[in-house]
Formats: C-alpha cells, sequence, structure tokens
C-alpha cells in the first residue's frame, strides 16, 4: 500500500512554503572548545571566531554565523536555526504553530547577536532540538580565514542533519506540518542483521535537511547525542580529500572512509566532532531543479553507499562506552512534539 508521504507532491503551492525555509546555523553546547577550535580550523578547514573564553562561532560563507559553539556540559547539537525567506512565510509558520497550541517564544537581543541574526522565535522540536527561525541574517565583507576554498550554501541551506528516533513517522509529520517538507526517498541499511530504515526530508533544492533513522526495532537507541551527525557541503572534490587528510594527520576520529551515497549520489566522508556526534564533509550531491522535482519518484534504496564509506572500527573501550551510553538512552522516553507530530490529517 502506497503510504501518505510516498506520492508525488501534487497538492497547491497556495499556502505551502516548501522551498522558502533553509538550514541557517546550528548551536553546539561543549566544555571543550579548544578541541572544537582546533577540529573546525585546522582539521575541517572553516573560519573561526573566537568571541570570548566560552563562544566560538564558525563561519562557511558571508554569514556571520553558520556554527555557534558555546561552553556548557550537554556535548550535543541543542538548536537547529531555519531561515525564512519573507514576513508572509514567517508569519504562516508561526500560525501554524499558534493553531496547534506550541509555545513559541522570542529570542533575546543576546541569543540574536550570538547567532549573527536580527531576530529569531523559539520552540520545541524533535529530540529536545529546539527549533528556531528568523528571516534576516547578520552578513559580513570580512575576508574568510579557512583552508578549504568555499563552501555550497545558497538556496539549498548549509547542509543538513540525521538524528535517529523511535518515532520517525512522527518526526516526518512534525516537518511536513511545519515546513510542507518532502519525502526524498529511504535507504534500507543493514545493522547488524536488522534492516534500519531511513527516511530523507527536502524543504528546499537540497536533497535532504533532514533524515531520519528508524530504531523502533532495535532493543536500545545506539547514539547517545540528539543528532547523529549534521552535514556540510565543499565547494570542490579538492577540498574534501584535504579535509579528509588532515582529520587524519591531526588524529581526529574518522568514523566513515571516503565514499558515495546510494541516493543522493553526494561524495563524502563522516568524522567525530568533539561532542562525540558526526560531521559529514560532502560534495556534488544532487540538486531539486523544477525538472527534477516534476520527475521525482519516492523510492527505496538498498544500502548507503554505492562504494566505499567503510566503517572504522573504535578499540574496546570506545565499544564498552558507546554500549554504557546506549543503556543509559533506553531508560529515557524520547522528547516528541505531539501538537506538531501527531497523527496526519
Amino acid at each position: 500500500m502506497t503510504g501518505i508521504f510516498d506520492r508525488p507532491f501534487t497538492g497547491s503551492l497556495a499556502d505551502s512554503v516548501y522551498g522558502a525555509v533553509h538550514l541557517g546555523y546550528l548551536v553546539v553546547e561543549s566544555q571543550r572548545l579548544t578541541t572544537w577550535h582546533s577540529f573546525g580550523a585546522d582539521a575541517i578547514g572553516l573560519h573561526v571566531d573566537e568571541l570570548d573564553g566560552d563562544t566560538l562561532r564558525f563561519r562557511l560563507d558571508e554569514h556571520q554565523c553558520r556554527f555557534l559553539i558555546r561552553r556548557g556540559p550537554a556535548e550535543d547539537l541543542m538548536a537547529i536555526g531555519w531561515q525564512v525567506d519573507d514576513h508572509a512565510t514567517f508569519d504562516r509558520i508561526l500560525a501554524r504553530l499558534a493553531e496547534r497550541g506550541v509555545t513559541v517564544r522570542e529570542g533575546t537581543v543576546e541569543e540574536g547577536e550570538l547567532r549573527g541574526v536580527e531576530r529569531l522565535w523559539r520552540f520545541p522540536g524533535p529530540k529536545g532540538i529546539v527549533q528556531e527561525i528568523f528571516t534576516t541574517p547578520v552578513t559580513t565583507s570580512a575576508p574568510l580565514r579557512m583552508i578549504s576554498a568555499a563552501y555550497v550554501t545558497g538556496e539549498g541551506g548549509m547542509g543538513h542533519v540525521a538524528i535517529t528516533s523511535r518515532d520517525p513517522l512522527g518526526i516526518h509529520r512534525y516537518y511536513d506540518t511545519l515546513f510542507d517538507s518532502r519525502l526524498s526517498d529511504y535507504i534500507d541499511e543493514n545493522v547488524n542483521g536488522l534492516t534500519l530504515k531511513i527516511r530523507f526530508m527536502r524543504v528546499n533544492e537540497r536533497h535532504h535537511s533532514i533524515a531520519v533513522a528508524n530504531v523502533q526495532g532495535l532493543k536500545m537507541d545506539p547514539i547517545r547525542t540528539r543528532a547523529q551527525h549534521v552535514n556540510i557541503q565543499v565547494a570542490t572534490l579538492e577540498d574534501m580529500l584535504g579535509a579528509y587528510q588532515r582529520v587524519r594527520e591531526l588524529g581526529f576520529k574518522m568514523a566513515w572512509s571516503v565514499g558515495q551515497h546510494t541516493n543522493d549520489k553526494e561524495l563524502s566522508f563522516y568524522c567525530v566532532t568533539p561532542s562525540g556526534f558526526e560531521l559529514e564533509v560532502g560534495w556534488n550531491p544532487i540538486v531539486f531543479t523544477p525538472e527534477l522535482e516534476r520527475a521525482w519518484r519516492v523510492t527505496t534504496h538498498q544500502g548507503i553507499s554505492i562504494w566505499g564509506h567503510q566503517t572504522v572500527d573504535p578499540g574496546i573501550l570506545e565499544k564498552l562506552g558507546q554500549i554504557r551510553d546506549a543503556a543509559l538512552n533506553a531508560r529515557h522516553p524520547e522528547i516528541s512534539v505531539p501538537e506538531l507530530s501527531g497523527a496526519a490529517s
């Protein structure tokens, strides 16, 4: 039977916000700011601004902030900032939140300044990741001081976020209700004899801004952090391979070697950030042009990679730590937002 999210898009665009929402920034809490500085600047090749002893910001382009790293104990992704194209779309999203009784709080002036935006509004998100929306980023003409030549942002936003969930359909409904997300495809990946289904959702021309791996069939969520990984896209293959080499040479943990994905065809590698979730550095994924959008049909791919993406085997102590973290996760219910992720209308 065809699912509600498996059909080609045929609805009216009159009230849709699809295409007008873009991943703008990520907020991370960590005690390891010195390591984050080296990881961002020396290994990945980002522009790093040290605002004070408790705050780092990473730039990829003219936006003043793409990553905000603030001192704190969580070692996790704390918030996702979404850029909205115009005030009419912004008001439409706020109206959807109000209609469903979701608590929305305007960010403080300090929160806006730290994130490099003029104003923002905050509300609850899946897995406890706060969602933030804004219309006007603060940009700067100051030269980028970074090893990598350039990053691809623009209409596709700065990248994507991938999470694990015991309620992947609920998270899909959340972003469908909020941003009119569209299902790009699925991947069935075999993990220790179990098929792990991953769904990929787009809100603009990027193949996916959110990916959700279904861990409902597992005895415990194997991921300690709210995010499994976040993605950024470099402009050249040389930049991707250069970052891969620097990560290895500087002794940062590599999670998956260079490979190519089955669904969006992106070439990438995955390394482990100082806070424990992974960073995927990718190059040249497919883009949803209007022609591709009209022709696209949802399919299920077998396996996450056409080639490569070999896992890097952790040592026994790290494996024991992962088992401990997963066991702790199993004791706590997953944070959800039922007002936005309940049964579809």
